[in-house]
């Protein structure tokens, strides 16, 4: 496996983002990694170097800049609530990674997907919601929620919405708002939830006390794994 730092730019802004690639000369999909609200760490680079694993080219996005890396959890706060706040931000920078992704050496550029986590989930369903030219999304306990319903016409690709059922930031009304929104725009959508599981259910960092309405559920972690497994397998077929 072949591990970088890539740099690239959206207007001014200056990202840097990290890509893992499986070898070989072969064009091969490739898949944008979202992180959540810390921003590109070890763990978005787990991930990445995970789904290059599998076979596919991964490049995780850089949403803050290079350089800006929140270590406490009220600068995450602060910064991704500058993007939550300016969808239109949002979804710029997220395209930038797409497009970084697309000019990658070995990447088939007719067969893209983007993930996301918690923020990164919100973002990556902002892409989608933008018309990016895209097969297909994971959200992993991303909020749902948007301020542009009325968007969802524009999805071009597949979505797969992976949720904790008793997931306290992201509550059955939003749950439902976006399932509406979906049906509305006509897209091909599944929203699954896992019962039991809270906010950052993927994340091994988060502990174990649901009681703080975030935690690591191993289970779930692995059922949606596998989920998105699957929808890649379908979307890339194609």
């Amino acid at each position: 496996m072949n591990t970088e730092a890539i740099a690239y730019r959206q207007d001014d802004a200056i990202l840097e983002g990290y890509a893992a690639h499986p070898g070989g000369t072969a064009k091969r999909p490739g898949v944008l990694v979202v992180p959540a609200w810390n921003g590109v760490n070890d763990y978005a680079r787990k991930r990445a170097e995970m789904i290059a694993g599998m076979g596919y080219v991964a490049l995780v996005a850089d949403v803050y800049g290079k350089g800006i890396r929140p270590q406490s959890f009220e600068d995450a706060a602060k910064e991704a609530g500058k993007y939550r706040a300016d969808r239109p931000l949002l979804r710029a920078r997220v395209a930038a990674g797409l497009k970084a992704l697309r000019e990658l050496p070995g990447v088939d550029a007719a067969r893209l997907a983007a993930i996301g986590y918690c923020f990164g989930g919100q973002a990556v369903l902002e892409l989608a919601r933008s018309g990016a030219d895209i097969l297909g999304v994971v959200s992993f306990h991303g909020a749902l929620d948007t301020p542009t319903p009325g968007d969802a016409k524009n999805i071009k690709g597949k979505v797969l919405a992976l949720h904790g059922a008793d997931d306290p930031y992201v509550p059955a009304e939003v749950v439902q708002a976006f399932e509406q929104e979906m049906r509305q725009g006509g897209v091909d959508w599944q929203l699954v939830a896992y019962g039991g599981a809270v906010h950052s259910f993927t994340d091994w960092d988060a502990g174990s006390d649901i009681s703080r309405g975030f935690a690591y559920d191993a289970k779930a972690d692995r059922r949606s794994w596998a989920a998105m497994q699957g929808f890649f397998d379908e979307i890339f077929a194609e």
